[in-house]
């Protein structure tokens, strides 16, 4: 008897008791999600106006001379024209600026994926064309392909995650599908901010012998013609030819496919050697690792043909062996080099060397990638690096969690690329705090409509607003959080005065405030979640947003689900930022 009480204490994590819930969870996206890159996915054919909105959030906006109960039309089934006007109404403001195409490439944010091919788990997953089409459509523009020569057909190429259970899919059927979705943009774009065709980066991870490099080369060009950035795209003997300051713009890429190719520097670093493991892998995973990791490294890279190296007209992919890349001028490197780094190579130097690498960043391009240990697809913490200007993280895409959520708010109303701040392009001073302090208020009325999971009743649930401050310095692990408290509907409603709504439409009216450093890659968190006794709070809708992009006043904020889906929830929000 003994023995079974102390077992049945010991399965009570005290964790649980206070609710904490693993917050970075998403679930696998799929060929409905339009969230994630910010692309134009986000203009759905379903409507802001289509929203209901609860007779209690109505009266909310009459009693706080929001809109007049006129203007509310607090009894009609159908929203009046005020009120569709605030739905209507967009709760960020990108500025132009922000996506001013005329600045040179380095300058950029770019949103990108990691292991494009794969879906679901990064040792065991399925390899598929289609989760290219699925990037591109919610948003990046940055796609990797690790191409291998395909032992059964060597005029064709094979995509895979190599030495693993991941299956393939010919290299033909990948360019096929990416040319596919750039004319099909091509054709739907239009000359609007968000909606514009933009490059398409793409990161080769070449694992092939000479032969199986000349047929990628050859397929490319078969498939992608004239879509195929193949040369400079100046004259010669302009002063980008000369290596002068003068380095090609976004605008002059138009809306190319510009390959990253590998350079080769001689005793080059194994990157798979940064990566040691994690304290939450089983057992399962950390041999399907290491025995990765002792295949990888037994497989020696080999040259590049330069066949293919020509097409790295702007970006050669260089792991670095030392520190010259930002201590001064990278050894033995290609003028047009981008930097390839795991998370942990990075996070090794920060912050110590933050101003070099941040200056580096500002003439070169940068990409961060997963750390290997990351094989059940979630994601590195990208707003540090960010901060100092690594314009390429390349994300796990295979789940909406909470990377991909802010991804999605750095990128939502642009192309997929995103003008850096001033302080982190060339000449800037390298640090993106102001010093000035601010005040960021969040008055959360209530929401209509919170989404009910499988299994649960309407009236069980207790929901609450959860955000988070996510910032630059995240890597210290300091994220002011705040939230409301949660509602409950009261059973007794005749007791009750005045509105008593479901627990799926609650009334909050609480404010949560914050006290921050003025910087322009800042971010809030937004989640619905439930408050359950003795059990982990269940996420039911998230929302993510820049606060350089976010409109003062009440909006309605359509809510996610965690595949990146809209909702038919709403949450209706007041911002407000101030001088502390």
């Amino acid at each position: 008897m003994t023995e079974s009480l102390i077992s049945r204490f010991a399965k009570l994590n005290p964790l649980k008791l206070t609710g904490v819930y693993d917050e970075d969870f998403g679930e696998e996206i799929d060929d409905t999600t339009i969230a994630g890159g910010g692309h134009g996915a986000r203009r759905t054919d379903i409507t802001k106006g289509h929203l209901r909105v609860s007779h209690a959030l109505k009266s909310y906006l009459v009693k706080n001379h929001i809109l007049s109960e006129e203007d509310v039309g607090l009894d009609s089934e159908q929203p009046s024209y005020a009120l569709r006007a605030l739905l209507d109404k967009s709760h960020i403001n990108v500025p132009p600026e922000v996506t001013d195409r005329s600045y040179p490439l380095p300058e950029y944010f770019i949103s990108s994926s990691h292991n494009t091919y794969l879906l679901g788990h990064q040792l065991t997953g399925k390899s598929s064309a289609t989760a290219y089409e699925t990037a591109l459509n919610t948003g990046s523009r940055c796609v990797e392909i690790d191409a291998w020569d395909d032992e059964e057909h060597a005029d064709e190429p094979k995509v895979t995650h190599g030495y693993t259970l991941v299956s393939h899919i010919p290299f033909r059927s990948v360019c096929e599908t990416i040319r596919d979705v750039i004319d099909r943009e091509a054709a739907q774009s239009v000359n609007e901010q968000g909606y514009r065709a933009a490059p398409i980066m793409l990161s080769l991870e070449n694992h092939c012998n000479a032969h199986g490099q000349r047929r990628l080369v050859e397929i490319m060009k078969e498939i992608w013609g004239d879509r195929l950035l193949s040369k400079a795209v100046r004259i010669k003997g302009h002063q980008e030819q000369r290596g002068d300051s003068d380095p090609v713009t976004l605008a002059e890429l138009g809306s190319k496919i510009v390959v990253i190719v590998e350079y080769h520097l001689p005793e080059e670093a194994d990157s798979s050697e940064e990566d040691n493991g994690s304290n939450n892998e089983d057992e399962e995973e950390r041999q399907a690792r290491e025995a990765y990791r002792a295949k990888k490294k037994a497989a020696a890279s080999g040259a590049i043909v330069p066949e293919l190296a020509e097409l790295g007209v702007y970006a050669q992919s260089v792991k670095p062996r030392d520190n010259s890349w930002f201590e001064g001028v990278l050894k033995d490197g290609p003028h047009n080099h981008l930097i390839n780094v795991s998370e942990t190579g990075l996070a090794s130097h920060m912050p110590a060397a933050n101003e070099k690498i941040a200056e580096h960043n500002s003439r070169h391009l940068m990409r961060v990638f997963p750390k290997g240990t990351r094989i059940s697809s979630n994601n590195l913490k990208q707003v540090p690096f960010w901060g100092i200007g690594a314009q390429i993280c390349a994300m796990n895409w295979q789940t909406f969690n909470a990377s991909m959520q802010i991804n999605e708010a750095l990128f939502s109303g642009t192309d997929g690329y995103v003008l850096k701040p001033a302080a982190l392009r060339a000449g800037g001073n390298m640090n993106l705090s102001t010093g000035r302090k601010k005040r960021l208020s969040l008055h959360v009325a209530g929401a209509s409509d919170v989404p009910v999971p499988e299994g649960k009743e309407a009236d069980e649930i207790k929901p609450y607003v959860t955000c988070t401050l996510v910032h630059t310095d995240e890597l210290g692990g300091n994220h002011p959080k705040r939230k409301t408290d949660p509602y409950k509907q009261h059973r007794l409603g005749f007791l009750h005065r005045g509105e008593n709504p479901p627990p799926t439409d609650p009334i909050w009216d609480e404010n949560l405030v914050w006290e921050y450093e003025e910087n322009e890659l800042t971010f809030l968190r937004i989640l619905i979640k439930d408050d359950v006794s003795f059990a982990e709070n269940p996420v039911f809708a998230v929302a993510a947003v820049r606060l350089l992009y976010v409109v003062p006043g009440w909006s309605f904020i359509r809510m996610l689900d965690l595949k990146g889906r809209e909702t038919k929830c709403s949450l209706l929000v007041k911002f407000h930022i101030e001088d502390a």
